[in-house]
């Protein structure tokens, strides 16, 4: 895996049109990121709706057998 020092490093050393290609790109690789939803975790209240509970769920349980 690559470093952010590496790649900052790697970076820093091209002139400035290719700099401004590197931003574009890296842009680019964020936007279909983003699409594919890559690391997203469930928001807030993203299962209301979705888990019923029994109308007796808080009924004494039997346990005589």
């Amino acid at each position: 895996m690559i470093s952010n020092f590496s790649l900052y490093t790697k970076t820093e050393i091209l002139p400035e049109n290719l700099k401004k290609d590197v931003a574009e790109y890296i842009d680019m690789l964020l936007k279909k990121a983003e699409q594919q939803n890559v690391n997203i975790l469930p928001g807030f209240g993203s299962a209301k709706g979705k888990i019923k509970m029994a109308k007796d769920f808080d009924a004494p349980v039997d346990f005589a057998n």
